[in-house]
């Protein structure tokens, strides 16, 4: 069909939005100047829909993305109910197309009054996938995600503690196990520039807030692209405990997202202690584990503690992640 000036129209619950999703949005866009894309909220949706809109909106910036709310005493397969609630959700607006990859989108455009239906890969030859595969098996199906999507389901690890207990060097070894990848404390790195000014080890109240939202920001860029689980070389709850140390004060709780980690491993502090450019709390090592601990009980995600040999250590971890994972599933 020539592309010419219309409005489009692609409605579902979108949850999660998937490739066969964009694969429908992308067809639409080349038969359509504007593209309305409604977004179902219903009560058992496993994301909610401020949140599916956020990710349909990154997937397809020209698309006008809106919500659309249940009604309940509407059947979901009364479809000329449904078209009238729909309709009603449009205000007036003229719709040229509709775009459905349902068998039920003919009827439900003669049922809101748009002249066309465009049926888009009905029987998932083109991208086998459903929203309902991915709620079932989400670990399975990261490859029919979009970046934005994929980061919500990754499993991400944190591996906090106190100083010279072997952290970074685990986050490696895990994630060559998983074949996957892992995110380094920037917090470290931070600290290094500062030795190079002559400012080592000391500190401010807002350097710690830019690092934990940097920190935060690179997680969430490489939850992206992982593979099934992300290894973090620390995340915020070590920015608040190192403001504690540096500030002799209780830190302020960080302005950041909703925790996410599944799962924290603790190295228990009774390895050898190796000085380095930065490392200055050697006497603080089991108050800082102790610490950890508590500000861990807070999120309420489980931990583990790791002891013994650094070999021993990463084969405990390795167990605790193969039974977080069999925990949820596929």
């Amino acid at each position: 069909m020539e592309r010419r000036h219309a409005t489009g129209l692609a409605f579902g619950k979108f949850d999660p939005p998937h490739r066969g999703h964009t694969l429908l949005f992308d067809i639409a866009l080349g038969h359509v100047d504007r593209l309305i894309v409604l977004v179902w909220e219903y009560p058992e949706s496993s994301v909610s829909a401020q949140l599916r809109v956020r990710w349909i909106r990154e997937i397809v910036p020209e698309a006008d993305v809106r919500i659309i709310p249940d009604d309940p005493t509407v059947q979901p397969l009364d479809v000329e109910r449904q078209g009238e609630h729909l309709k009603r959700s449009l205000r007036g607006e003229q719709i040229d197309m509709l775009f459905t990859s349902e068998p039920y989108g003919e009827a439900m455009a003669r049922a809101i009054g748009i002249p066309l239906h465009f049926i888009v890969d009905r029987d998932r030859g083109w991208i086998p996938v459903s929203g309902t595969t991915v709620r079932r098996s989400p670990l399975e199906n990261l490859e029919w995600l979009e970046p934005c999507v994929r980061a919500h389901y990754v499993k991400r690890v944190g591996i906090v503690g106190a100083e010279s207990t072997g952290k970074t060097t685990l986050a490696r070894r895990l994630a060559d196990h998983y074949h996957t990848i892992w995110v380094p404390e920037y917090g470290r790195e931070y600290s290094l520039v500062k030795v190079d000014q002559g400012l080592a080890n000391t500190f401010v109240s807002d350097e710690f807030f830019h690092i934990a939202r940097e920190q935060q920001r690179r997680e969430d860029e490489a939850a992206r692209s992982a593979n099934r689980l992300l290894v973090c070389d620390t995340d915020v709850l070590a920015t608040k405990v190192w403001y504690e140390r540096y500030l002799q004060t209780a830190a302020p709780w960080l302005p950041l997202a909703q925790q996410s980690i599944a799962l924290y491993l603790v190295p228990f502090p009774d390895t050898p202690y190796v000085p380095d450019e930065i490392r200055d709390a050697e006497h603080l090592r089991f108050w800082m584990h102790e610490r950890f601990l508590e500000e861990i009980a807070k999120t309420g995600a489980p931990h583990v503690i790791l002891q013994g040999s650094f070999d021993d250590r990463y084969e405990q971890a390795i167990a605790a992640i193969d039974a977080m994972l069999a925990a949820v599933g596929p």
